[in-house]
């Protein structure tokens, strides 16, 4: 048995360095990931973790991206957020509603709505911190040797500890890093402030029909790569959705568009036809996107290359994908 120093934040799960990436082991009541360190590196563990955790737990769960994105910073901690207008509390990994007046059965115990969400979110996921972390450098800033340290610093290691652990040259090394993220911290907090004033202060010049026409969609948080692609207004999307489907929802234009922007939206529109609840084989996936493609096989490479959906390694199991 080879334990390391990512024992520390998976405790559920033990590291074996003569067993396959892929192995789940189950020991009584625990269940017990198993990955060959030599075949993998740390990011990659982090990752795969991750995705077996949620298959482990039965049931895929995924994002509302328009949810997540417009949480504030402490709702992104925590996990969840106050839908003030439906009267509940919603899981911002898997849109899980708890509703305000309603007494939950959690394990033992009888818990409100609030303590219910709260309770969800630590026991159904995986820690925030590893969540937010496992979203990639796209929405981090976070190169990989710094994902790593992150870790380490969250698990409150001191800069001669995470030396001995990293194999880094000096604790000197450790603390630039420290500054180094810490300042990104700094830049995070005040481009927030500015983005927020200037969207308060655009908004005061609108005229409320038009107010949205300029808003730029969300789109989910796995996306592979985030660039000009995505840059979409709402008015943009809805012309395009009109442009290729009809009041039944059935295509219009069969041919799979080659322009980005027109691709983007269009699958953003069929992952709505996937259940976020189930996992499916590629037979399955075959069936719901031939509804609308004959080439359904370019559709559904596609729909894995920009991060709609996820597969496992030999490509027999496909699930919306999350971070």
């Amino acid at each position: 048995m080879l334990i390391t120093p990512w024992s520390i934040y998976f405790r559920a799960f033990f590291i074996d360095q003569e067993t396959e990436l892929v192995s789940i082991v189950k020991r009584g009541e625990a269940t017990f990931i198993v990955v060959d360190v030599d075949t993998c590196n740390n990011i990659d563990i982090i990752k795969y973790i991750y995705q077996m955790h949620k298959r482990i737990k039965g049931g895929n769960q995924t994002m509302d991206a328009t949810l997540f994105w417009n949480a504030s910073s402490d709702e992104l901690k925590k996990g969840y957020t106050h839908n003030h207008q439906a009267n509940n509390y919603i899981c911002l990994l898997c849109g899980e509603a708890f509703e305000i007046g309603i007494i939950y059965t959690m394990g033992n115990n009888l818990c409100d709505a609030n303590k219910a969400v709260e309770t969800h979110v630590k026991t159904q996921h995986l820690p925030m911190f590893q969540h937010l972390l496992g979203l990639g450098r796209i929405y981090t800033g976070l190169s990989a040797g710094q994902t790593e340290l992150a870790m380490l610093f969250q698990a409150g290691h001191s800069d001669k500890e995470i030396v001995a652990l990293t194999g880094a040259n000096s604790p000197s090394t450790i603390r630039n890093q420290r500054f180094a993220i810490r300042e990104k911290y700094k830049q995070a907090k005040v481009l927030v402030a500015l983005v927020e004033l200037m969207e308060a202060q655009a908004s005061q010049h609108k005229k409320a029909p038009k107010q949205d026409e300029s808003k730029l969609v969300d789109f989910h948080p796995t996306a592979t790569s985030v660039d000009e692609r995505y840059a979409i207004t709402q008015a943009e999307k809805e012309d395009i959705l009109k442009r290729y489907f009809g009041p039944d929802s059935q295509l219009i234009i069969k041919s799979f568009p080659a322009k980005e922007k027109r691709k983007i939206i269009i699958m953003q529109k069929l992952i709505n036809d996937f259940d976020v609840n189930h996992h499916y084989t590629e037979k399955e996936v075959n069936e719901i996107l031939k509804r609308y493609y004959d080439d359904f096989v370019s559709v559904r490479r596609c729909m894995i290359q920009y991060g709609f959906l996820d597969r496992s390694g030999d490509g027999t199991i496909y699930w919306i994908k999350m971070a």
